[in-house]
């Protein structure tokens, strides 16, 4: 048989050759379960869905694809007239024409109800016929017997599926009664029986009244659903039926009421079933108002007649404002028009409905609602009511607008970082030029070191700030907590910020208490805070500004408040100050510098420490006030500060070291270092040459980079511990993984020290004094 998958193989040709109008035409055929077919071209081949397959009877499958005429030639003569209209672009319907055919291998009598529609061809000819049939052949000799049996039934009844009787005189005497009426009362002996003696439970019921009425005024009566109590047993318990009915008078030939004609049905289940249908819908609205969701019910039709408690709480409307149709009110204008194209193609297609709308709160603000509806069905598949859900989904909507601002954020970090890191390359690789040629004096050889180091220092900062960030905000910071006076914290970080205070001309005050609070917390981390914060305020207030430092007792907490007449924050900014990558507007020559993170990092911190910071501004132009609060301690911690580590000058005798570093720039200027610092020094450049020349030199410290090529770092310092001449030699780890899994996992391995790069020289040194004080491994 044809299906939508076949037509390529068709005799037909492929239909992608086709018109639009044609396929669309084959696709309503080969997926339609009604009998159907197109007849094609010069030759009317035939194209018919799985449907009419039945109607061919034993000519199917040979008839795919042949031509019409063909297939039915001995009913061709009454069919061709409106097959010739069809090509003519006229529609023709029939209804029930007989057609002699002969499709199983003799004639028989058949009667269909058809039409032929014309089918154009992309130009708008009329290329072929298209076909919707329904066999009659059984409707119609059945409409026969009917009117035969009729007349049989008019005197025999008794086998009708309703219940029928004939009441004489006005007793009530049963003259007929049918089957189904003997059902429904429990009793076969009534013909000939007054009603009051064969049913008498149903005198108090009304029913003989009933009659009695229709008998005197000749009026007939409709009784729909009533309920009756019948003893359907001989001494059995009453038990209730519903039954319709009519009480019909029978007239005599004078026109005067001599019965009554009873004419209805057993309802019984029908009512069950409907009140099933109520309580469980009763059942459903309980439900929905146990849900968080605005719920609610329509009818098949798409009118909504229910809405839960909720629904009503979110719009604030009554039962009578949202009911025939004022539901509509309280979406917003410019979503009703989609949201009702939509729900009418469901209630079309019966499909379940979703759709996203903007809904009215009983305060007025509109939020974001998710709708989604799906069809209830009965046991035969028709649609007996809707039943739907509003979901707020505004969260979800602020969130993906927030996650957008943070990539946009991120984004415009990434960029300001390249711009920072690029920014310190420019003067040390002009510097580098300088002395590679070995054209200056020693002044200038002095000034030309000096930026090197200094851009050095500048991009290291960069570094530690990323860094930073992320152990803080990943919780790997371990507070090294001692009690300290806080107005000393004070100090010391209006100390580190006033080179830059001083460079931009800004006043600087100071208020501390005259009593020192004290605090519980780490010395380094808590300086690092105030900094940060008197760093922004230099920046971003311009030169020959005020700055204000006070710090005081509230409680049992200290607050330091930093404020300044800078350039302000922005409202719109205001609520981000102290997320990642966010900064003030910026302008082309990142005149403030920095890379956003400083008071990220604040923020963090004095979490921390148990703390809680906060800003404000009046706006543009209006300055800023940043507030550090952190609780007090009552005394101070009686343990003694840890001494200073001692930075005695360097002699380095003729002590042998060793650097292993496949990058040759940067080990030869670390040799260049220490042969300054008058160590005699060995460079490798891999790990095969480290483990040659250790044993000839036995070097009493190596610095040893992790990521070397073949043997790694990790590697080359096991193999190194197996060496008598290295066993005791001070290993460094020189390496760009600074994080403290990096550091436990290179000392694990077998390393004394781990040195993050860039090295300053300042780690060289007290690398070089522990050594010396070790007095290991001299040659």
């Amino acid at each position: 048989m044809m299906r939508a998958h076949d037509w390529g193989n068709s005799p037909l040709g492929a239909p992608q050759g086709w018109p639009v109008a044609l396929r669309a035409v084959v696709a309503l055929t080969l997926n339609s379960k009604f009998p159907m077919f197109i007849a094609w071209g010069q030759q009317l081949a035939f194209l018919y869905n799985d449907s009419y397959a039945e109607i061919l009877g034993d000519k199917h499958p040979a008839a795919l694809g042949r031509p019409f005429r063909d297939i039915w030639a001995e009913i061709w003569d009454d069919i061709w007239p409106s097959i010739d209209e069809a090509l003519h672009g006229r529609a023709t319907y029939h209804e029930n024409l007989p057609l002699t055919m002969n499709r199983r291998g003799y004639e028989e009598q058949t009667w269909f109800t058809f039409s032929y529609s014309p089918v154009y061809d992309g130009e708008g000819g009329t290329a072929g016929m298209f076909c919707a049939v329904v066999e009659t052949t059984e409707q119609v000799l059945a409409a026969r017997h009917r009117a035969e049996e009729i007349e049989r039934m008019r005197l025999l009844f008794q086998g009708a599926p309703g219940i029928l009787a004939v009441l004489r005189s006005p007793s009530h005497t049963f003259e007929i009664a049918n089957d189904a009426y003997l059902k429904l009362i429990g009793r076969t002996d009534i013909v000939g029986r007054h009603l009051a003696d064969v049913m008498p439970e149903v005198r108090d019921q009304g029913f003989v009244a009933l009659l009695d009425k229709v008998y005197q005024s000749g009026e007939a009566h409709v009784g729909r659903e009533m309920p009756v109590m019948l003893q359907r047993q001989s001494g059995g318990p009453l038990e209730q039926r519903f039954v319709s009915f009519i009480f019909q008078p029978i007239r005599d030939h004078r026109g005067a009421v001599d019965g009554i004609f009873v004419e209805g049905s057993d309802v019984t289940e029908a009512v069950h079933a409907t009140r099933a249908l109520r309580e469980s819908e009763q059942r459903l609205r309980q439900l929905a108002n146990t849900i968080p969701q605005l719920a609610w019910i329509a009818a098949p039709d798409g009118d909504i007649h229910w809405f839960n408690d909720r629904w009503f709480a979110f719009t604030g409307a009554t039962t009578t404002q949202a009911l025939r149709g004022g539901w509509r009110d309280w979406f917003h204008p410019d979503d009703l028009p989609r949201l009702m194209a939509q729900w009418n193609r469901s209630l079309v297609s019966g499909a379940a409905y979703e759709v996203t709308a903007r809904m009215r709160a009983a305060d007025g603000a509109y939020r974001s609602f998710l709708i989604v509806a799906a069809p209830l069905r009965d046991a035969g598949g028709v649609i007996v009511q809707w039943f739907g859900t509003n979901t707020d989904v505004t969260p979800i909507e602020l969130a993906q607008q927030e996650l957008k601002e943070a990539n946009r954020r991120k984004d415009e970090f990434l960029a300001m970082l390249a711009h920072e890191l690029r920014n310190p390359l420019a003067p040390i690789s002009t510097a580098a030029e300088l002395l590679r040629r070995g054209v200056l004096d020693d002044a200038r050889v002095r000034q030309t070191s000096a930026v090197i180091a200094r851009q050095v220092e500048h991009m290291t900062k960069l570094v530690d700030d990323l860094l930073d960030v992320s152990r803080v905000t990943r919780g790997l910071v371990a507070l090294r907590e001692e009690t300290l006076d806080f107005n000393a914290i004070a100090a010391e970080a209006v100390e580190q910020a006033g080179a830059l205070v001083e460079a931009r001309q800004h006043r600087l005050t100071v208020s501390l208490p005259d009593e020192a609070p004290h605090v519980l917390g780490d010395r380094t981390r808590l300086i690092q805070v105030l900094s940060n914060i008197l760093n922004n305020a230099a920046r971003y207030t311009p030169s020959g500004g005020r700055i204000a430092l006070t710090v005081a007792r509230q409680g049992r907490e200290v607050v330091a408040t930093v404020s300044d007449d800078g350039i302000g924050i922005p409202a719109a900014l205001l609520p981000h100050v102290f997320d990642l990558f966010t900064q003030a507007e910026r302008s082309p020559d990142r005149s403030q510098g920095g890379l956003g993170l400083g008071l990220a990092l604040v923020k963090s911190l004095v979490e921390l420490h148990g703390g809680r910071v906060s800003a404000s501004s009046g706006g543009a132009g209006q300055g800023s006030r940043f507030e550090v609060a952190l609780p007090t301690v009552a005394t101070p911690d009686a343990r003694a500060p840890a001494a200073p580590r001692d930075t005695a000058a360097h002699d380095g005798g003729q002590r042998r070291l060793m650097i292993v570093d496949d990058n040759a720039d940067a080990a030869h200027t670390l040799a260049l270092l220490l042969d300054a610092a008058g160590y005699a020094v060995t460079v490798c450049g891999g790990a095969a040459e480290a483990l040659e020349l250790a044993p000839q030199q036995a070097p009493a410290l190596l610095f040893v980079d992790i990521g070397l090529p073949g043997m790694d770092g990790y590697q080359l310092v096991q193999r190194l511990r197996t060496l008598p001449q290295a066993a005791q030699a001070c290993i460094v780890a020189l390496t760009g993984y600074g994080q403290p899994e990096d550091r436990a996992r290179a000392l694990e391995a077998g390393f004394d020290e781990h040195l993050v790069k860039p090295v300053q020289a300042k780690a060289i040194y007290e690398v070089l004094d522990r050594v010396a004080e070790r007095g290991a491994g001299a040659p």
